[in-house]
C-alpha cells in the first residue's frame, strides 16, 4: 500500500488553494463532504507526493476523476488532458453563467473536465446559487 500523504502537506495543499476544491470551486467550508489532497497524475500511473502533482479536492470531484488524466472534449470528439490545476489557470478554461451557478468549458480541456467530474451537480448548483444570495460565491479566485 503506497504511503500516505503527510498532514502537514496537506495542509499547505489546502491553503495553496485557499479553501476551495481547485476543480469545481466549491468551499471547504460551505461543503457537508470532505475534501481530499488528489494526485492529478495518480500514484498508479507514475504520479508522486510532490507539492507539484498534489490538488485540493471536493470528494464529488475527487470520485469522478478517480485515476483518469484524460477525457473526451464534447466538441471534437477527442481525447484531451483533464484541467490540471498546477499546469493549467482556472480562468482561462472555465467561466461562470450569467448566474454563477454553472461551470462552462470554454476550452477542450474545460469542456472535457466538466463533463468528465461532473462540475455541475444540481446540489452543487443549488449551494452556489444559496451562497451566491449570501454573497459567499463565487471564490474570488475564480472571477
Amino acid at each position: 500500500m503506497p504511503e500516505k500523504v503527510p498532514s502537514n502537506v496537506k495542509k499547505q495543499v489546502e491553503e495553496r488553494a485557499k479553501g476551495c476544491c481547485e476543480y469545481c470551486m466549491a468551499q471547504v467550508r460551505y461543503s457537508q463532504d470532505y475534501f481530499s489532497v488528489e494526485h492529478i497524475i495518480p500514484l498508479v500511473g507514475g504520479g508522486t507526493h510532490s507539492m507539484d502533482n498534489l490538488a485540493f479536492s471536493c470528494q464529488a470531484c475527487n470520485s469522478h476523476k478517480y485515476i483518469s488524466t484524460e477525457a473526451i472534449d464534447s466538441i471534437s470528439g477527442e481525447m484531451v488532458p483533464l484541467f490540471n490545476p498546477r499546469n493549467d489557470s482556472w480562468k482561462a478554461h472555465f467561466r461562470w453563467d450569467e448566474n454563477f451557478t454553472n461551470i462552462i468549458g470554454v476550452t477542450s480541456i474545460g469542456r472535457a473536465t466538466v463533463l468528465k467530474l461532473k462540475l455541475n451537480l444540481e446540489g452543487l448548483v443549488n449551494l452556489r446559487e444559496v451562497l451566491r444570495t449570501a454573497k459567499k460565491h463565487p471564490p474570488l479566485q475564480s472571477i
